[in-house]
């Protein structure tokens, strides 16, 4: 088990005291040395999962209310974009100061957007506010995973990472409800400013907990953050704005941004992440490529499901939505039960299995494509690709704590969440060129504009196939996690 890192200024007494981190073994993430603190984070999970939920059910409206339909896509690339920035921020202020700094401030970010997308009068103050509360949430994330790697003891972090999984189960399902019901009886505005103020709760159990148990710089971290890689993130956040907005745009003059975002990517995320993660060097560097590659493929199919189901299946955007559900309860039923000691020897075949289950889930979801299959064959299948993805996600990020030195933790948990996020958008950016090359339609149209243009089979097939692969990809990383003995 890796000891709590001895913050400045403690006495030469304190190396021999007890270590808090000590539990019992009957001790759970919700006794009494935890209780407070595990609360408190995970509330904050919470709600955020409630407005990122929220969030695509109030977008529509306010794009439209402030005239701003064209500018629909930067509302989620801006957030996109500064969270990454926000991300190594976090960890090179975790590392070398705590993490309750970039907690602290990035709520206060987060709200702050929150308010100002709220309070805006124009599209591009709505897209200003996605920004700051971008920033705030690459900054909470990051700081979060070394918060339960200095808090919790090894044996317990799979269970609190499950709780995070958790807790996006009723946002998932009540969310899109709420903030619709939200949106037709009070307004748009109050899906935004209505969250600050929640916030405050889980904020006062979780801060002081923060202070007491997880403060203060490790013993062999510098005093000094890394200027450089505050560089790299920033060109990381450019090249991915410039390279979302070439994908969107689809104009030849747009290759010009393209080519300029990539320049800026590649050498950029070369720098961040561990030295051989593209090519799945043993250990650390094939965990957070595995990362990307889960996240990229899953996500970048998920994002067409409703889209297929309403403009090939004439169901409701409403159902359509809904299909999707029942995979909030099972993501978390597989970070459940990655969590079971008797389960640790086997990590590594778990992720295996839930690499393969994500694969099977992915390939299966365009047969809903051919009339004769009905429409409920699209929630079986993804609940399923749910599970899988609840055991790799929780499961590479309990790998990348163990595999972290103390003082490093921040780092690398920055590296996973960029590697997230960086796949997320580059998959989806090709994933929706190929649909609107191959007939489906720019994806920057709302469900219904797209329903009335009619989208083409193939183009829905190009982008599962795409999907597919990139997941078969991740079955062969998922051998390379142990490190080399």
């Amino acid at each position: 088990m890796t000891s709590r890192p001895r913050p400045l200024g403690a006495s030469r007494d304190e190396d021999v005291a007890p270590d808090p981190l000590a539990v019992q073994p009957e001790e759970s993430v919700l006794g009494r040395s935890h209780r407070a603190l595990s609360i408190g984070i995970v509330s904050v999970v919470l709600l955020i999962a409630f407005e990122a939920t929220a969030v695509g059910t109030a977008m529509p409206v306010a794009a439209r209310e402030l005239n701003g339909v064209e500018l629909y896509a930067f509302a989620f690339s801006a957030y996109f974009t500064t969270s990454l920035f926000g991300m190594v921020v976090a960890g090179q202020w975790a590392d070398r100061r705590g993490p309750l700094g970039p907690v602290t401030l990035g709520i206060a970010s987060f709200g702050a957007g929150l308010v100002l997308s709220g309070l805006a009068g124009t599209m591009w103050v709505f897209v200003l506010g996605r920004a700051v509360q971008g920033l705030g949430g690459g900054l909470v994330i990051v700081a979060l995973y070394v918060v339960i790697g200095r808090a919790y003891p090894e044996r317990l972090r799979p269970a609190i990472m499950a709780a995070f999984a958790a807790s996006w189960v009723v946002p998932s399902v009540v969310g899109p409800l709420a903030a619709g019901t939200v949106t037709e009886q009070l307004g748009w505005r109050w899906v935004f400013l209505g969250i600050p103020v929640i916030v405050l709760l889980p904020l006062a159990l979780a801060l002081p907990e923060i202070r007491r148990r997880a403060s203060g710089p490790t013993e062999d971290a510098s005093t000094a953050a890394d200027p450089r890689r505050i560089r790299l993130a920033l060109a990381v956040s450019v090249g991915a704005g410039l390279f979302q907005y070439a994908a969107q745009d689809l104009r030849w003059l747009s290759l010009i941004a393209g080519v300029l975002g990539l320049a800026l990517l590649v050498p950029a995320v070369l720098g961040l992440l561990p030295p051989g993660t593209w090519r799945s060097a043993r250990g650390l560097p094939s965990v957070v490529l595995l990362r990307g590659v889960a996240s990229g493929a899953f996500i970048g199919a998920e994002s067409f499901i409703p889209l297929m189901l309403v403009t090939q299946r004439d169901m409701s955007p409403t159902w359509a939505g809904f299909s999707l559900a029942a995979g909030g309860l099972t993501w978390a039923a597989g970070s459940w039960i990655q969590s079971r000691p008797r389960l640790e020897p086997h990590r590594e075949r778990l992720v295996t299995l839930g690499m393969t289950l994500v694969v099977l889930s992915i390939a299966a979801v365009p047969a809903v494509l051919i009339d004769a299959v009905p429409a409920w064959w699209v929630a079986l299948v993804w609940a399923f690709g749910c599970f899988g993805m609840g055991l790799v996600i929780a499961s590479t990020s309990v790998l990348l704590l163990k595999l972290s030195p103390p003082h490093e933790a921040g780092t690398n948990s920055a590296a996973l969440q960029i590697s997230d996020g960086l796949a997320n958008v580059l998959l989806l950016a090709v994933a929706g060129a190929a649909f609107a090359t191959l007939g489906g339609g720019t994806v920057a149209h709302t469900a219904t504009a797209a329903a009335t243009d009619g989208s083409h089979p193939l183009a829905f097939t190009a982008v599962f196939a795409l999907a597919t692969l990139v997941a078969l990809g991740g079955i062969q990383v998922t051998r390379r996690l142990r490190p080399q003995q």
